[in-house]
């Protein structure tokens, strides 16, 4: 028997709370009264036994994603599996790092697979599933870090914009990291493209051997860790600005690659106090500053 997970409407009579284990979703969707009951009803029957799907293919989704092909059945392991590929050639990289994209998309699809709706959203701790119709919007604060609730800015996505998913890693998120960027928010065409490459740029940037940064393996900190031995950020020590300026050219470098490869759609990259954004995000009245060439504007904390 499948447990049951935890499905409420928020206090707000307006947004859906769906719980359980590690996935906590925020789902709010804009339509016709029936319209958004027939969908908060679809979203609550497709998460049921969701969790349960992607712990029977657990061991696989914690393996070393093969760039060329796929064992996994589950649609959802599938899709993380596709998100994660194009980086599996360069990079050590796993299914797991795609997980709440992936579910977050999966929710939404369920919830439009049911009803006509304007505008929805699926939010699973931050990585956002996003649907859009012609005169919609979604606001989206970019986070200082992913576990305080500070916003230092924000950036609007328009319905005629490619973006639908939204993501943020760093080293003070609920997944470790390899890097050391206090928050890397990324917009992508979907929720799981958006979370793999926060994933790779957050770890992009970095300052390898830096004495001020503390790292330990993973299965130290997290035994059943998918990262295994790998070497994971636990505290960024004093920086000078010049090699906060490199750690940040490393991830915008990344970036870069990822934006001219059609994977992304924007990115800001935040360490210490200063912010690079590139791309899509804030391009809405100049919002955020931007790098350009050679040159790192930045900003301090707003």
């Amino acid at each position: 028997m499948k447990r049951l997970p935890q499905i409420a409407l928020l206090p707000d009579g307006k947004r859906l709370h769906l719980q359980d284990g590690p996935i906590d979703l925020i789902i709010e969707a804009k339509g016709s009264e029936g319209e958004v009951h027939a969908a908060y009803e679809a979203a609550a029957r497709r998460f049921t036994g969701l969790l349960d799907e992607l712990c029977e293919e657990l061991i696989e989704l914690r393996k070393a994603a093969d760039p060329a092909r796929s064992t996994l059945n589950g649609v959802v392991a599938r899709r993380m599996h596709a998100a994660v590929a194009p980086f599996a050639g360069e990079h050590f990289i796993t299914p797991m790092a795609a997980v709440a994209g992936s579910v977050a998309e999966e929710i939404l699809g369920a919830m439009l697979g049911t009803a006509r709706l304007d505008r929805a959203y699926v939010n699973n701790g931050g990585d956002i599933a996003l649907h859009l119709t012609r005169g919609e919007q979604f606001t989206v604060g970019l986070m200082d870090r992913p576990d305080r609730h500070g916003v230092m800015q924000a950036t609007t996505i328009e319905a005629d914009d490619p973006a639908r998913g939204i993501a943020t890693s760093g080293r003070h998120g609920r997944s470790f990291s390899l890097g050391i960027a206090d928050a890397v928010t990324v917009l992508a065409r979907t929720a799981s493209q958006a979370d793999a490459a926060a994933t790779i740029i957050a770890n992009a940037v970095d300052l390898p051997g830096h004495p001020a940064i503390i790292r330990c393996p993973a299965n130290e900190l997290q035994p059943d860790s998918d990262l295994g031995t790998r070497l994971v950020t636990r505290d960024v020590g004093v920086l000078r600005e010049s090699e906060i300026d490199d750690a940040l050219r490393a991830g915008v470098s990344r970036a870069q690659q990822l934006l001219a490869a059609g994977l992304i759609e924007g990115a800001a990259l935040r360490l210490l106090g200063e912010t690079a954004v590139l791309g899509a995000t804030g391009t809405r009245a100049g919002a955020l500053p931007t790098f350009h060439g050679n040159a790192l504007e930045r900003t301090a904390h707003v």
